[in-house]
């Protein structure tokens, strides 16, 4: 499945007990339609998402920017605190195209080891899962 929405929030890097790193981010998806009436309706959706290929990719994923997402989608339930059921979305990504830059990275540098594709007119930058490398 593909998103397209903007990053709410700088990432952050977590890091698990066995030493693997992940990136949670969070997008909001906007979408725009006319109803029966022909009245405009607006609606957005939030995702929380991770990325746990490389936690470099982390300095490109600030506030505000435009992303393009290639993952999975689950959903979630839970009680609220007030006992009110919640529920929410998360997609795992596997691929992350930045289509425009939200506000700036703190080490620009970081964002070239990721080792990204650029290319295109509108400088797409695109990560994606490194290939394996087999020794046949």
């Amino acid at each position: 499945m593909n998103i397209t929405g903007r990053v709410t929030r700088d990432a952050k890097v977590s890091t698990l007990s066995n030493s693997r790193q992940v990136v949670n981010f969070s997008v909001a998806v906007n979408e725009s339609y006319r109803n029966k009436k022909g009245e405009k309706v607006e609606q957005t959706t939030f995702f929380e998402c991770a990325y746990w290929i490389s936690a470099k990719v982390a300095s490109i994923l600030t506030k505000g920017a435009l992303v393009e997402l290639a993952g999975r989608v689950s959903a979630r339930a839970w009680s609220g605190t007030d006992g009110e059921p919640r529920a929410g979305l998360n997609f795992t990504t596997s691929q992350i195209t930045l289509h425009a830059g939200g506000r700036k990275a703190e080490n620009p540098q970081e964002v070239q080891s990721a080792e990204p594709a650029v290319g295109g007119e509108d400088k797409k930058l695109t990560v994606k899962e490194p290939e394996d490398d087999l020794p046949f």
